[in-house]
């Protein structure tokens, strides 16, 4: 029986094309958190990445989707995460715990570069959530099957999700910029948001 395609290891190519991402990556935060964000060309990540301007545009679409792309798809990692948790696991605990290890397993060298290179584009970081709009019906999809319930006749699937990612985006964005009085792991920030919700202090 053969593997399916999902789960086989990453050629050797893989790897190479991987590489070349997190190279182009890497240079694009550099320059952006040097130069600011308007003033970097597509041209000048190439270069600072020692590629050439037609394998830039194979790897990565538009300069914003160079600070968006990864937060943007992160609804997959999300949904992945979530259904792997255990069956009898209530639904907001489940989704909490999704979102948490999503935000964990970032980087955090790559994440602090991430965070000087949007702070340089101010108008971005405010597209910058942990669930799109479109992926949205999907996440409340997972939730109300875990719920046992159909998302059209019951709301508290889409309440969660809303509420769930509210609070996840809510910490997100208050590390991102530095509004926090201590700066610690963001996982930590985003799962103490969650918490408030689904234990809420609002008394103190």
């Amino acid at each position: 029986m053969t593997t399916p395609p999902a789960q086989r290891p990453p050629t050797l190519r893989d790897r190479q094309r991987a590489q070349v991402r997190a190279d182009i990556h890497a240079a694009a935060y550099r320059l952006f958190a040097a130069r600011g964000f308007g003033n970097v060309t597509t041209d000048d990540i190439a270069a600072e990445a020692s590629v050439s301007p037609r394998t830039f545009f194979r790897h990565v679409a538009t300069k914003e989707d160079l600070l968006l792309g990864s937060v943007q798809r992160g609804n997959a990692a999300i949904a992945s995460l979530l259904t792997r948790r255990p069956a009898g696991e209530p639904p907001d605990v489940a989704l909490a715990a999704a979102i948490v290890n999503r935000v964990d397993s970032f980087d955090d060298g790559d994440l602090e570069s991430w965070r000087a290179a949007i702070l340089t584009a101010p108008e971005l970081l405010e597209r910058a959530t942990l669930l799109s709009a479109a992926d949205r019906e999907q996440m409340v999809a997972l939730v109300a099957a875990r719920m046992g319930v159909h998302p059209a006749q019951d709301t508290r699937p889409g309440l969660l999700v809303q509420l769930s990612f509210a609070a996840a985006d809510f910490a997100f964005q208050q590390w991102v910029r530095g509004h926090l009085p201590h700066r610690r792991p963001l996982a930590s920030d985003v799962a103490e948001a969650l918490a408030v919700v689904a234990h809420p202090r609002w008394a103190g």
